[in-house]
């Protein structure tokens, strides 16, 4: 199967590539270029996912503050 150009790919299909790259590393069985060719494209979507989340929280600061919420809180989970 072919894969998708970066720009196309929405934060859980990068993630879910992400995933299988670290997978396939992991498992040892590739060649070196095919190793440093994964690793690359698995670079690359680290760094689309995050700019990705930037988006989003940007995107929700601007709601914030139309709404009148004023600033974003940092999330704290129950343990």
């Amino acid at each position: 199967m072919a894969k998708k150009k970066l720009e196309n790919l929405s934060f859980e299909e990068a993630l879910g590539e992400l995933d299988g790259i670290v997978q396939q590393l992991e498992q040892g069985e590739l060649s070196l270029e095919e190793s440093m060719a994964v690793f690359e494209r698995g670079l690359k979507l680290s760094q689309l996912s995050q700019q990705k989340l930037k988006t989003a929280e940007q995107k929700v600061q601007i709601l914030n503050n139309q709404n009148g919420q004023g600033t974003l809180a940092d999330f704290e989970q129950d343990e």
